[in-house]
């Protein structure tokens, strides 16, 4: 799983996810890139289900590129705790996305399999995205 080696507070607030990304939303190392169309929290458990998805379809051909990580940690309180006794213990890890950001790119391998080897990800995934390409691609 992808997490931080370390970090400077050990909990994190929730915060808040309005807004569009404009870092991270234009394809810069591959040919093609799944796009988020909806802000979520997606876990660790879940890029690594993508990353082996992809890496799967396109039968390690071609390169992957990940463009997010997941450096928030959420805690969690036991089932059935009452409530004070201050916050939970860190339970996971997740990557705050925005709409329009960037977060696999493929290249290496035709458009075809580059479509479906995304599609296959974008089921993985909590949220609505799309397969982009990049601008200059023929």
């Amino acid at each position: 799983m992808l997490m931080p080696k370390r970090v400077k507070y050990r909990k994190s607030q929730r915060g808040r996810m309005c807004g569009k990304a404009y870092r991270g939303s234009s394809v810069d190392f591959g040919d093609f890139g799944l796009k988020a169309l909806e802000p979520h929290w997606i876990t660790s458990r879940q890029i690594e289900a993508c990353r082996v998805a992809l890496s799967r379809k396109m039968k390690r051909d071609g390169k992957v590129w990940i463009r997010i990580f997941p450096d928030k940690p959420v805690s969690k309180k036991p089932l059935e705790t009452r409530m004070g006794k201050g916050k939970g213990a860190p339970e996971f890890w997740v990557a705050v996305v925005k709409p329009g950001r960037v977060l696999f790119e493929v290249s290496g391998v035709s458009r075809e399999i580059a479509e479906e080897a995304l599609r296959t990800c974008s089921y993985k995934l909590p949220i609505k995205t799309k397969v982009v390409s990049r601008p200059d691609y023929e």
